[in-house]
């Protein structure tokens, strides 16, 4: 069964993923900017890091007929600095207009600090100035409630963001509701051991149905997955779900959503 992971993080992989992947039914990807697996240390390393997102990772995936897109940002993990956060910024709008590029993100919050949320409120405006959609990341922490509204309460300050343009990622059973209510999209992040599980993700989508939901495989340094969303998809199968249902969650949504760029493609 084909479908699309709208999150997942190919620069953590090796290229025999992307194989297994396109062997598994995955037609295309986006890859949010992210954490590097240590702290960069200047500006010149986020560059080179938005080249390889913009320009290498596509002709890897490419080997495999995966359609590869991106999101930009300075991750809340390494916006700690907001003299150092603001110089990465001043380097997005640069790449903005790289065919592959759908829009901001992840952003959000890490340690629901004040500098963090001083820089999500930055990006936050960057995406409206050019007009781009937002993808959200959640603090992983016990207050991940906490973080989400303080994320949401951001976005709707601002006064211009259409909530239906944004998605909130890492979403659990006590945040879903939450996220879906103030009208925006849902991202539940797949891992074998922690966070969401796909049994888990499965167990909301029965409680909630399918509206604005997505899964995603993250992929990304810790132990996961990128074969997380074929098996949520394997999982629903086996519980007895409808091959429609199952395409919503997995291929259908996150088209509808990621459409909304003018960028997004299946390669199809």
């Amino acid at each position: 069964m084909k479908y699309i992971d709208p999150h997942i993080h190919m620069v953590s992989r090796t290229t025999d993923d992307y194989q297994r992947m396109a062997m598994a039914g995955c037609v295309a990807v986006t890859e949010p900017a992210f954490w590097a697996g240590f702290d960069r240390n200047s500006a010149q390393g986020f560059y080179d890091y938005y080249v390889q997102l913009t320009d290498t990772e596509p002709k890897r995936a490419a080997q495999f007929g995966i359609a590869h897109h991106c999101w930009l940002c300075i991750n809340p993990k390494e916006a700690e600095d907001p003299g150092f956060a603001r110089e990465v910024i001043g380097l997005i709008p640069d790449f903005l207009d790289k065919p592959n590029v759908l829009g901001i993100g992840e952003i959000g919050l890490n340690k629901n600090s004040k500098n963090e949320l001083e820089i999500l409120e930055a990006q936050i405006d960057l995406a409206a100035q050019h007009d781009q959609l937002i993808l959200v990341h959640t603090p992983h922490l016990e207050d991940k409630l906490k973080g989400t509204k303080l994320i949401m309460d951001a976005i709707k300050n601002h006064g211009s963001i259409d909530p239906g343009r944004v998605l909130i990622d890492h979403v659990e059973e006590h945040t879903y509701e939450h996220v879906l209510d103030r009208g925006h999209w849902a991202g539940m992040t797949l891992y074998p051991d922690s966070k969401m599980t796909p049994q888990r993700a499965a167990d909301i989508i029965e409680m909630s149905g399918t509206e604005r939901l997505w899964i995603n495989s993250a992929g990304d340094w810790g132990c996961s997955d990128p074969l997380a969303v074929p098996k949520c998809q394997q999982e629903m199968k086996l519980r007895g779900h409808t091959t429609q249902t199952i395409e919503q969650i997995s291929y259908d949504n996150p088209l509808k959503f990621l459409s909304q760029s003018g960028r997004f493609n299946t390669g199809e």
